[in-house]
């Protein structure tokens, strides 16, 4: 059985060697996304940008160790993960886009969004949008 990888930094142990994860909570979107694998960043940018523009009067936020646009309160999280990056605009918001969303892994509150695809920048913002209209204030 191989010894669990610790690391250096942080101290935590993992089954991987190099496991990527988290020494602590990031205080800023920039410090999460520059946290993730280099090549999962570009997408991370490309999504953040996406939501920007939707959402000009939102702030930025972490959230639950999350990147959040918040307006009055939390409209929106993402979060990078192993195969895609999850959008998180709640459960409502996934059932009012349930068409829309075909062909995407959808659950309730969550869109996995997998890096071998492009962005849908136009649902993604149209999503964001109707998240300030119904939570935002």
């Amino acid at each position: 059985m191989e010894k669990p990888w610790i690391c250096p930094a942080c101290g935590r142990a993992f089954g991987n060697q190099n496991q990527p994860h988290f020494c602590g909570k990031p205080q800023t979107v920039e410090e999460y996304i520059a946290a993730q694998d280099e090549a999962v960043r570009p997408r991370l940018e490309e999504l953040r940008a996406v939501l920007r523009a939707a959402l000009p009067e939102a702030q930025e936020r972490i959230s639950w160790s999350m990147p959040t646009f918040r307006q009055g309160r939390n409209l929106i999280h993402f979060a990078a993960a192993k195969n895609h990056v999850g959008l998180y605009p709640g459960g409502e918001a996934t059932a009012v886009f349930r068409e829309e969303l075909a062909g995407f892994d959808v659950s309730k509150g969550t869109i996995r969004l997998p890096y071998d695809r492009p962005l849908p920048a136009a649902l993604i913002a149209a999503i964001a949008r109707w998240c300030r209209d119904a939570y935002g204030k």
